[in-house]
């Protein structure tokens, strides 16, 4: 079901939260210190690991996918946003490495859709099927 894709994306959230929260208190940082990114590699992961071993229906994939395509963008968002108000108190310097990495961001993600190929040709996971007598 997809709603058990909105359960493991809570899991793996609440891991990433405390094992940010962990990285930061060990580099001696009153911060969480990567946790979103730490929570959507453990997304990744234990999707691929589920649907491997087979204990991942299609549909609960689909919703994994959902989640993965709405946290990303808003994480993404979140970020940004205070990247532009660091990068706007850094002065002129700041803003000219900003719009450089914006820049060299849009150009990595054209090569890397046109050299990884046809993105429509993702085959998910083969369920298993009962057989019946």
């Amino acid at each position: 079901m997809i709603i058990y894709g909105t359960a493991i994306l809570a899991v793996c959230h609440l891991l990433g939260v405390y094992l940010g929260n962990a990285l930061g208190i060990a580099l001696g940082v009153q911060a969480n210190v990567g946790g979103v990114a730490i929570a959507m590699i453990l997304l990744i992961l234990s999707k691929e690991l589920l649907a491997k071993r087979g204990h991942l229906p299609q549909v609960t994939q689909f919703g994994v996918l959902y989640w993965s395509g709405m946290y990303i963008p808003i994480v993404v968002a979140m970020s940004a946003g205070q990247n532009v108000v660091a990068a706007m108190s850094g002065g002129m310097l700041g803003l000219v490495v900003s719009v450089a990495s914006l820049i060299g961001t849009v150009l990595v993600i054209r090569w890397l859709n046109k050299s990884s190929g046809d993105y429509e040709s993702y085959e998910w996971a083969v369920e298993p099927t009962e057989k019946t007598a």
